[in-house]
């Protein structure tokens, strides 16, 4: 008995702290998130973003060891939360380009991602940036990614004739880093998963009745 009392607080603190250690990192990330969106990488500061969170310099980096470490965790965070509406994986290529409608979609909620990656993309051309690896492996997934599913819709005979799949697939990528930042220019003037869409409608033959992989995760925006 007296053995069974003393472990079961015991794993209750570990779980409290950390559940408490988890809910901190949390705090960071979304204060980091606000900072770099506002200020970029290079600008935004440590300090300011530990002021945020009420804790010290030297308190954030208990959590992540340097400012690259962080910026590697959030990039992380907006990956995983990609990943769980984009079945990147399917060999159903209409199934692939409907899930990049439904992340415009989303993107559309969460305009501090949104702004922090059209931010990072382009002060990370610069070779010695600590995200430039991050955007130049991004940028190869996504490509080769897009191009496998249009691919397997070619085989399906439902790629349009003209347009071939590593050319789809860059076309893609650019109009919807284009989108975004018009759209963050101006909101009003345009929907990015509908353009999106009708893009798509020009070169593949796409059932859009069909659902979109249901998001079962991160769906609450930062």
């Amino acid at each position: 008995m007296t053995n069974t009392q003393t472990v079961e607080p015991a794993k209750a603190r570990r779980r409290g702290t950390y559940a408490k250690t988890e809910a901190t990192r949390q705090a960071i990330l979304d204060a980091a998130l606000e900072v770099f969106s506002g200020s970029g990488y290079r600008a935004g500061s440590l300090r300011e973003i530990a002021v945020r969170v009420g804790m010290s310099e030297a308190g954030l980096l208990h959590h992540f060891r340097n400012k690259s470490a962080l910026l590697e965790a959030v990039l992380a965070e907006k990956d995983d939360r990609a990943r769980a509406i984009v079945p990147t994986q399917s060999e159903d290529g209409a199934a692939v380009l409907r899930g990049l409608v439904e992340l415009a979609e989303y993107n559309a909620s969460i305009p501090g991602v949104v702004e922090l990656f059209a931010t990072l993309s382009a002060e990370a051309t610069a070779p010695d940036h600590p995200a430039h690896e991050y955007f130049v492996g991004r940028y190869n997934f996504t490509r080769s990614t897009i191009e496998r599913a249009l691919v397997n819709l070619e085989r399906d005979g439902r790629l349009r004739h003209g347009m071939t799949p590593r050319r789809a697939a860059i076309t893609i990528i650019a109009m919807m880093d284009g989108l975004q930042v018009q759209w963050l220019l101006d909101r009003s003037v345009l929907d990015m998963a509908e353009e999106l869409r009708a893009l798509f409608r020009t070169f593949a033959d796409i059932d859009w009745s069909d659902p979109a992989p249901e998001v079962t995760a991160y769906e609450v925006a930062p």
